[in-house]
């Protein structure tokens, strides 16, 4: 069973900075696709951004030039830096692996919390 664990969430204060790290149980290239999604009080789990195993990567628009995705395959872990954070980036922040074959799997961390406020 793959298992995902997140960490470097907390409570930052608007401006600031945190980077999360999403380690894997197994080799990241394994996975198709690899991202960050969040979740906040009352509200539905979100895409923030995406990484395909090429590299290239996807951002919604509420992030685009504050947060980067980046993997290293060496460490088995996709990172989320995120910077110039806001109130509204307050959030639980999940990982996720997708496997595309043989058959379509997605995976899930337990999730950390970010909190921006000063």
């Amino acid at each position: 069973q793959v298992q995902l664990v997140e960490s470097g969430g907390g409570l930052v204060q608007p401006g600031g900075s945190l980077r999360l790290s999403c380690v894997a149980s197994e080799r990241i290239v394994n996975f198709n696709v690899m991202g960050w999604y969040r979740q906040a009080p009352g509200k539905q789990r979100d895409l923030v951004a995406v990484i395909g195993n090429n590299g290239a990567s996807h951002y919604v628009d509420d992030v685009k030039g504050r947060f980067t995705i980046n993997r290293d395959g060496r460490q088995n872990t996709v990172y989320l830096q995120m910077d110039s954070l806001k109130p509204e980036d307050t959030a639980v922040y999940y990982c996720n692996a997708q496997q595309f074959t043989p058959t379509f799997s997605t995976y899930w961390g337990q999730g950390t919390q970010v909190t921006v406020s000063s």
